[in-house]
Order: structure tokens, then C-alpha cells, then sequence
């Protein structure tokens, strides 16, 4: 069985950064693509980065290119998403995925507020 649990959320104010965790189990983490997405309050969910677990190539919306760095440790089957110099627009629950640019299916979610 796949799982993905999300963890390292929290309220932070603009400018500021956090880190997300993705711990996995139940499928081969170290061949495949991960992903990140996001729903906002209101809006569809959002694909905001993947990574390929087997060359480590990354990818990033628009939005987030340049501020949020997906990585992974494969020895502990784990993802990771480094968010840095927060935005308003980036209050959401965060989401981790298997697939190349896959929003779904997705673990139970970390909350990110971006507020002062």
C-alpha cells in the first residue's frame, strides 16, 4: 500500500522560509518521479515541483522557480520541498504525489500560512 505523509508546516510571515517532508513507503521510492502540489483556499489544487528520485532532475512552476527547491534522501524514501522568501500567495495545504508533474493521489496534506 502507498503512503505519503506530509509534515513541516506551519505559520510563517512573509520573507520567511520552511521546509517540508515527504515520508513514503509501500513502493520502490528510488525509481520513479515525486511531486509537490498545493491548494489554496478556494482554488483547484496546483502542481508546484517534481523530481526525478532515479537522475535527481527537478522541476518548478512558474510561481515558485527560483524560491523552492525540491530534493529527496533516498535512503530514508523521503521528499523534500524548501520553501524560502514566502509570499501571501503561498498560504496552502501542501500536498506530495507520485508521478512527473502528478497532483493525485496525495497524502492527508501540511498547512502553510504565510502571514504577518
Amino acid at each position: 500500500e502507498v503512503q505519503l505523509v506530509e509534515s513541516g508546516g506551519g505559520l510563517v510571515q512573509p520573507g520567511g522560509s520552511l521546509r517540508l517532508s515527504c515520508a513514503t513507503s509501500g513502493f520502490t521510492f528510488g525509481n520513479t518521479f515525486m511531486s509537490w502540489a498545493r491548494q489554496a483556499p478556494g482554488k483547484e489544487l496546483e502542481w508546484v515541483s517534481s523530481i526525478s528520485t532515479t537522475s535527481g532532475v527537478t522541476y518548478y512552476a512558474d510561481s515558485v522557480k527560483g524560491r523552492f527547491t525540491v530534493s529527496d534522501d533516498r535512503a530514508k524514501n523521503t521528499l523534500y520541498l524548501q520553501l524560502n522568501s514566502l509570499k501571501s500567495e503561498d498560504t496552502a495545504m501542501y500536498y506530495c504525489a507520485r508521478g512527473y508533474r502528478a497532483v493525485s493521489p496525495h497524502g492527508q496534506g501540511t498547512q502553510v500560512t504565510v502571514a504577518s
